[in-house]
């Protein structure tokens, strides 16, 4: 994989170290931050990271904070750690626009593990465009298109609808859009696809009735002809 950078931003020096050096380990070049406000500026200043690894409780910002000013202007993936694992701190963190989710203490193989999916397919380097009613994709520009007007999705979204699209008219239980979307074995909760198919459809606007729901099981991408 080439030299990606990735920014991690916690309070605790030896988090960032850990993270750093299995991160370093794998090829990555690696750049910190102490709190969020110091995030923001490197974020701002560098304009090429490619993944961020954002704790939740810090001072000066926290995690919630920061995300939600990085969201305002770009869709990089973000990956939020914390110590608290209630559900609405998850469901929070989606409706920020977080992509990941890990409640600590974590393996930090698993962690490097998950950036490495979440890079791989979103840099995959595809020049694939599928388009099916009225929806366009260019996967290797990452932009999705409905009717000739932009939407912004953010990256769990783009790789949800791709998968949708490219099983047009199959049943997908939660159990298999999770191994396949979020690239891992997930310990979570399949409503975290009920909260991203939520969001997807409402950016979607008419065309978010494609995405059928299958009561029990999951859903369907289906286009009426």
């Amino acid at each position: 994989m080439e030299q990606l950078k990735i920014l991690v931003v916690d309070d605790e020096a030896r988090m960032r170290k850990l993270v750093k050096d299995f991160l370093s380990v794998k090829g990555f070049t690696v750049v910190e931050a102490a709190n969020g406000e110091e995030a923001v500026d490197i974020f701002f200043e560098q304009k090429d990271i490619a993944l961020i690894i954002l704790d939740v409780m810090m001072p000066k910002m926290d995690g919630w904070e920061t995300c939600k000013t990085i969201r305002k202007y770009s869709q990089v993936p973000i990956i939020m750690l914390t110590a608290r694992s209630e559900e609405r701190d998850e469901l929070q963190g989606f409706d920020l626009g977080v992509d990941e989710y890990i409640s600590k203490p974590f393996s930090p193989k698993i962690l490097v593990a998950r950036v490495e999916a979440i890079l791989r397919r979103s840099g995959g380097g595809s020049t694939d465009v599928v388009e099916i009613g009225g929806i366009r994709m260019d996967k290797s520009a990452h932009q999705v298109t409905i009717d000739g007007q932009a939407i912004d999705l953010s990256y769990k979204e783009f790789e949800l609808l791709a998968y949708f699209m490219e099983n047009q008219g199959i049943a997908l239980s939660r159990e298999k859009i999770l191994n396949n979307v979020w690239n891992y074995d997930y310990f979570g909760d399949a409503r975290t696809i009920d909260t991203h198919v939520k969001k997807l459809r409402s950016k979607m606007g008419e065309k978010g009735e494609y995405i059928k729901t299958i009561w029990g099981m999951g859903y369907k991408f289906e286009v009426s002809q």
